[in-house]
């Protein structure tokens, strides 16, 4: 399989990027993001934000530990592999975030920690 850059064979490991939006919100934003916000997770353990844009902290701990796992390919049966949505824990708020695989991307073991 070809990775994200097009080399063949250049590893021995496969993961998903991510992107983590923000797909609505049910209460009042009190932390300043809109519907459409989001984050990219990108080889492996790259958190990219687009320029001059930011992403509440509380949210993103909400959601940090299913990354790994979404990163992954799971069980047809898992409901992780089929659940997307994540919720703030903030009650005021309720944003809700979208996780989706945007590639899948060969990566060295090796040069991971």
């Amino acid at each position: 399989m070809a990775d994200h850059d097009g080399a063949e064979g250049a590893g021995d490991m496969e993961l998903y990027d991510l992107r983590v939006s923000v797909d609505h919100i049910e209460g009042r934003s009190v932390c300043g993001m809109a519907p459409g916000d989001y984050f990219e997770l990108t080889d492996s353990a790259h958190l990219r934000l687009p320029e001059g844009r930011h992403f509440c902290v509380y949210a993103l701990a909400s959601v940090l530990p299913f990354l790994a796992a979404k990163q992954r390919d799971l069980a047809s049966g898992d409901w992780l592999a089929q659940d997307a949505l994540f919720a703030c824990p903030d009650p005021e708020e309720r944003l809700v975030m979208r996780v989706e695989r945007t590639c899948r991307r060969r990566l060295n073991s090796a040069d991971l920690t």
